[in-house]
């Protein structure tokens, strides 16, 4: 086989033995056309998979036995493998850019808040169909804990949905009925924990030393001592520390590893039967028709001492490994990395250099979305245009998931040192920010409250929906027509310049028809300690209705999210191949940046001021395009680069032209 070729002299060999050791057993369990396809794929991934894994577990006196094991997890996951996805696998190898074209627009709900079951959210596809929905992320969707759960997020068995939402064959006619409109349906894999009601945990707790192995623990606090020196706490209020004693477990009791809550159980991946157990999950999971996983709380999956055991190097290794493996049973599968870290660290997930294209397809661009809510409170666009200027460019075959909001709160993660560049001090810009958005700063039109505040520090993050902190609550509140059309404005426009960038835009539940915060949350005592259910509303089918009627509220909101979706998906500015230009424009309040592909170049143009501004006409020109351009949103063009290019409040414009690459 040709593929043979692309192996170093060692791999050969071992491939080669690989082989030998299995061939015989799998004669019996596929037909001849399966071996040839399967052993094809094996060939081809064999390097890419064998690499990180020897760095990971090579050393170990069983390495191969712990290798072949995972082999047989791998023909599992093949065999098991429906036809019809089977299909969608060569139709995705056929097209594998289908993820970065302009057509694939997300939108993300959790199922019991937006419509129940699984079947009640099959019955609402037409709705996201209107909205020209490709890419659906449905958020908790496997079985949590009972109680408190992290909103979902502590897993209580990974072959089995949330009771509320239904069942496996519910989970199965939704994906093929999504497939059916052409939506590629997300799923969360919680990848660094366990419940502590988890299968394994029970055993684990029950002294079983193969599922004591599964997890970090500690007889006394000598090493938790150590480890908590250099360890940050993620939940400080509900859940200080990184360790909580578990007085029944195996005898005498242990210090278990729970870095964000105190049911939820940290993962040992130096076991190799731990990441033999969740590629079984993930295979099953892409068994049952999910197209992308969003790997949850990636960055912590390896602790080293001396660290804060977040993003270390074999985080990477087990994201490449398992995609390699991954690629044999289900190519048509991505990943996507839930992992909130610098534009720089982003890069290790996506892959650089020798590693580009093998490991994560799809990853979150934290950065802009904060700076998009800075921009708003600033009314600057400064650190937003530095920010482009400095991040790194992703490589082809990924591409960046760009949102306004999500189910989770805001941290201002912008960088201190592009903070510095525009003159600002990066603490006192958090504490304006803190203080804006949570309606304390004069002035401001903001409706949001802290998340993990800390009153020494003053450090917080931020919640609160789309709508109530771009300003649409207050509005409502002081019943003021003038302040409404400026929130309403507010909302289009960053929606506007996620929609005007290369990669996934993503759609948070009930933005497109402005859900207001939800401060019924604090009457559940399961929630009332998490301030991030302010921004979970449940969606309101009766505000959903008026979507129609361009007179109100929803209809302006909804319409103007479909003309902005539709002006993408009819143009091919927005596909991921393409350059990127961030530009300076000669006014602080508008943000400006260029798409250059082959065919068309597209200029957008952003103002962040509840005032009319311009910029000077000839940007087009320093942006590569030349000739009269036009707005794909129904704006002015731009015929004389002497005039000055002029926007409303909160006013975006999509310019086309001829140009040069």
């Amino acid at each position: 086989m040709h593929n043979l070729l692309q192996m170093t002299p060692e791999s050969r060999v071992a491939f080669a033995r690989l082989r030998e050791r299995h061939a015989a057993k799998l004669a019996d369990r596929f037909e001849p056309r399966d071996a040839e396809m399967f052993w094809l794929r094996a060939e081809r991934w064999f390097e890419d998979a064998r690499r990180p894994f020897l760095a990971l577990y090579g050393d170990r006196d069983d390495a191969t036995v712990q290798a072949d094991a995972i082999f047989d997890c791998v023909v599992d996951g093949y065999l098991a493998r429906p036809e019809p996805l089977r299909l969608l696998d060569l139709e995705r190898q056929l097209t594998p850019d289908w993820f970065e074209r302009p057509n694939l627009i997300g939108y993300v709900l959790y199922p019991q808040r937006f419509a129940g079951t699984l079947n009640d959210v099959q019955d609402r596809l037409d709705y996201l169909r209107e909205l020209h929905i490709t890419y659906l992320h449905v958020m908790s969707l496997l079985k949590p804990r009972p109680g408190e759960n992290d909103g979902g997020y502590a897993i209580m068995d990974y072959r089995s949905i949330a009771p509320e939402l239904g069942t496996l064959e519910d989970l199965r006619a939704l994906t093929t009925a999504l497939r059916a409109r052409g939506i590629a349906l997300c799923a969360d894999l919680v990848l660094n924990h366990t419940a502590a009601e988890h299968d394994w945990a029970v055993r684990a707790r029950r002294g079983d030393p193969d599922y004591l192995d599964y997890y970090y623990t500690f007889t006394d606090r000598e090493l938790p001592d150590a480890y908590e020196r250099s360890l940050p706490e993620v939940f400080p209020d509900e859940a200080p520390g990184n360790f909580t004693f578990v007085p029944d477990m195996a005898g005498d009791g242990r210090w278990v590893w729970t870095t964000f809550n105190r049911y939820q159980w940290d993962l040992n991946y130096r076991n190799p039967a731990v990441f033999r157990e969740m590629l079984a999950v993930m295979c099953f999971l892409a068994n049952q028709g999910v197209d992308v996983l969003r790997l949850d709380a990636a960055p912590f999956l390896w602790k080293r001492m001396g660290t804060n055991c977040q993003n270390q190097p074999e985080v990477q290794l087990l994201i490449e490994t398992y995609r390699a493996l991954m690629r044999v049973v289900a190519p048509g599968v991505i990943f996507k990395a839930e992992a909130i870290v610098p534009p720089d660290e982003l890069l290790h997930y996506i892959g650089v250099d020798a590693n580009a294209g093998k490991r994560c397809e799809l990853a979150y661009n934290n950065q802009f979305m904060v700076n998009l809510w800075s921009g708003l409170a600033t009314r600057k666009a400064t650190l937003a245009t530095a920010a482009m200027h400095m991040a790194p460019r992703l490589l082809l075959g990924a591409t960046a998931i760009h949102y306004v909001r999500c189910h989770d709160d805001i941290g201002w993660g912008m960088s201190d040192e592009t903070l510095r560049q525009i003159g600002e001090d990066p603490q006192a810009h958090r504490h304006f920010l803190n203080a804006f958005y949570t309606g304390r700063f004069p002035g401001s039109f903001a409706r949001g409250d802290y998340f993990q505040f800390d009153p020494v520090s003053g450090d917080a993050r931020i919640s609160g929906t789309t709508a109530s902190l771009a300003g649409l609550e207050r509005a409502i509140e002081i019943g003021d027509p003038a302040e409404l059309d400026l929130a309403v404005s507010r909302i289009l426009l960053v929606y506007g310049l996620i929609l005007g960038r290369a990669g996934v835009p993503l759609i948070y539940m009930g933005d497109e028809i402005g859900l207001l915060n939800d401060p019924s949350y604090r009457d559940d005592p399961e929630q009332a300690h998490d301030s991030r259910w302010l921004h979970r509303p449940r969606m309101d089918w009766t505000k959903a209705a008026r979507r129609h009627d361009p007179g109100t509220l929803e209809g302006r909101l909804f319409q103007g999210f479909k003309r902005l979706i539709e002006a993408r998906r009819a143009h091919p500015h927005t596909h991921n191949f393409g350059l990127f230009h961030p530009l300076w424009s000669d006014n602080v309040h508008v943000l400006a940046f260029a798409r250059h592909r082959q065919d068309g170049h597209l200029l957008v143009l952003a103002n962040f001021s509840e005032h009319a501004q311009s910029v000077q006409g000839d940007l087009p020109r320093h942006a590569g395009l030349t000739g009269a351009l036009t707005d794909l949103l129904g704006g002015d063009g731009v015929t004389d680069p002497s005039d000055r290019i002029r926007l409303p409040p909160y006013g975006l414009k999509w310019l086309v032209g001829n140009g040069r690459l």
